[in-house]
C-alpha cells in the first residue's frame, strides 16, 4: 500500500523551482532518549517555532496525532513520533512561551493538546492570509505566490499511523514545516504595513483561547445522504446503525467509514426492512467488511423496530438560532430586509479591507441580529450583542455602524 502511495506525486509546476529541505529528511524520534536530544535541540534555537502534526483521518477512529514536526532557526526540523516517546512534558516545558507558528490552526491544535502540547503565543499562516484578503490560502498556493516555490503535496490524507513511515512521507512533513518561518515573516511584515497586526493578534488570541466544541447533539443526523432518508422509523434506523457501528470502530480503533460506510446505514433506513434477513440481503451489508459484524447490525435493527412510536426521534431537531434565511420572506419580510441590507453593508466593507466577509464578522452573529434585532439598534447594543456572540474587538469597531444603519433603514418595513 504504502509504494503505491509513495509513486503518487502532484506535476511540478514547471516554472516554480520546488521547495528542498535544508539538512535531508530527518530521522524519526522514537525513543525517549531521542526526544531529550529534540529537546534540547529546539530548545536552544531563536526565534518561532514552526508546528504541525499529522493524523490518520480515514482510517483511524477519532483524530489522535501519529507525528508531530518541529522546526526552528538554530534547532533544524524535528519529526517526533508521539505514540513511542513516551511523556511530552520537557518539549512542552521548553517551547510553552516561544510563538508557535501553524497553518489553520484550528485544525490541529486539539490532537496537539490531547498529547500535552499547547502554545500560549500564536502565528497562524492561513487565518493571517485570510486577514490579508490572499485569493488563495492553503499551504501550497501560498508557498507559491509569498515563496515563488512549489511545494510538493500528496500524503496528507495518508494513514500516518503506518509504521515504518516512508521516506517520501517524511519528506512531505519535514517540508511542511520548514516553510513555515519564512512564511510567518512575509505575512507579519504585510500585517504589519498594512495596520491589521492588531486584528490578527486578536485572532490568534482568539483561537487560543476557544474552548472545545460541545459534544453535538445526535450526531448520528449528519450522516451523509440523509437528505434520502423519510419518516421518522427510518431515522431511528439511522441512528441505532450509527450508533452501533460507532461502537465498533471505537473498539478496533477504525474509521467508522471502513466499518459500515454511510451509504449502507442509509440504504438500510430507506430499505426500511422488517427482518435481519431482509436487512443482510441489501447489497450494501453482503460485502466482507459488512458481514463481519452482521449480529451487530441485526442486534441494531431489532432496536430500531422495537422503539414505541412515540419515542422516534423528531424529523428535525429544534434550532437555537432563526430558521434558514430562504424562508424568512415569508415569515419575516422586515428581518429578510434588515438580513439584505446587512449583507449589502458589509460586502462593501470587507471589501474596502481586502478580506473575506466571514472573516469580518460572523455570518451566524448577522443572521441572529438580522432576525431578532436589540430592542433599540443603536450602536451600544449591538456591539453588545456581538460581544456576546463572540466578535471581537476590532471587529466590531468596524461592523457596529454599518449594522446599525442597516437595521435602522429598514426598521418597520
Amino acid at each position: 500500500m504504502t509504494e503505491a502511495l509513495d509513486a503518487v506525486e502532484a506535476p511540478l509546476p514547471p516554472e516554480l523551482p520546488p521547495v528542498e529541505l535544508r539538512d535531508g529528511i530527518p530521522p524519526l524520534t522514537t525513543t525517549p532518549e531521542a526526544l531529550a536530544q529534540a529537546v534540547r535541540a529546539l530548545a536552544s534555537g531563536h526565534g518561532p517555532v514552526a508546528v504541525d502534526a499529522e493524523r490518520a483521518s480515514g482510517f483511524r477512529y477519532g483524530q489522535r496525532a501519529y507525528l508531530v514536526q518541529f522546526h526552528r532557526h538554530g534547532s533544524g526540523t524535528w519529526l517526533i513520533d508521539p505514540t513511542t516517546v513516551g511523556d511530552l512534558a520537557a518539549l512542552q516545558e521548553a517551547l510553552v512561551d516561544e510563538e508557535w507558528v501553524l497553518h489553520a490552526a484550528s485544525q490541529d491544535l486539539p490532537c496537539l493538546r490531547e498529547i500535552g502540547l499547547a502554545p500560549s503565543r500564536l502565528f497562524d499562516t492561513e487565518l493571517a492570509a485570510r486577514l490579508l484578503g490572499r485569493d488563495r490560502v492553503g499551504l501550497g498556493p501560498l508557498v507559491e505566490a509569498e515563496l515563488g516555490m512549489y511545494l510538493a503535496k500528496g500524503h496528507g490524507a495518508a494513514d500516518w499511523s503506518t509504521r515504518p513511515l516512508p521516506d517520501s512521507w517524511l519528506r512531505y512533513a519535514a517540508l511542511d514545516v520548514e516553510v513555515l518561518l519564512e512564511l510567518r515573516d512575509l505575512l507579519a511584515a504585510d500585517l504589519d504595513s498594512s495596520g491589521k497586526r492588531p486584528w490578527a493578534d486578536e485572532e490568534f488570541a482568539s483561537v487560543l483561547a476557544a474552548p472545545p466544541p460541545p459534544p453535538r447533539t445526535d450526531p448520528w443526523r449528519r450522516t451523509s445522504g440523509m437528505h434520502k432518508v423519510r419518516g421518522r422509523r427510518a431515522l431511528a434506523i439511522v441512528r441505532s446503525l450509527w450508533e452501533a457501528r460507532d461502537v465498533v470502530a471505537r473498539e478496533r480503533d477504525i474509521s467508522p467509514g471502513r466499518i459500515l460506510p454511510d451509504g449502507a446505514i442509509v440504504a438500510a433506513a430507506a430499505a426500511a426492512p422488517s427482518t435481519c434477513d431482509a436487512l443482510l440481503a441489501l447489497p450494501e451489508f453482503t460485502k466482507p467488511g459488512a458481514k463481519r459484524y452482521a449480529r451487530r447490525w441485526c442486534q441494531a435493527l431489532n432496536e430500531a423496530l422495537a422503539v414505541p412510536e412515540a419515542d422516534l426521534p423528531p424529523p428535525t431537531l429544534p434550532g437555537d438560532g432563526p430558521p434558514p434565511p430562504r424562508l424568512w420572506p415569508d415569515r419575516d419580510p422586515d428581518a429578510a430586509a434588515r438580513l439584505t441590507a446587512a449583507r449589502a453593508a458589509l460586502a462593501l466593507l470587507a471589501e474596502g479591507n481586502s478580506m473575506p466577509v466571514e472573516n469580518l464578522v460572523s455570518p451566524d452573529a448577522v443572521r441572529r441580529i438580522a432576525w431578532r434585532p436589540p430592542a433599540s439598534a443603536d450602536a451600544t447594543s449591538v456591539d453588545g450583542a456581538l460581544a456576546e456572540m463572540g466578535a471581537r474587538a476590532w471587529q466590531r469597531a468596524l461592523v457596529v455602524d454599518p449594522l446599525v444603519l442597516a437595521l435602522t433603514a429598514t426598521a418597520g418595513g
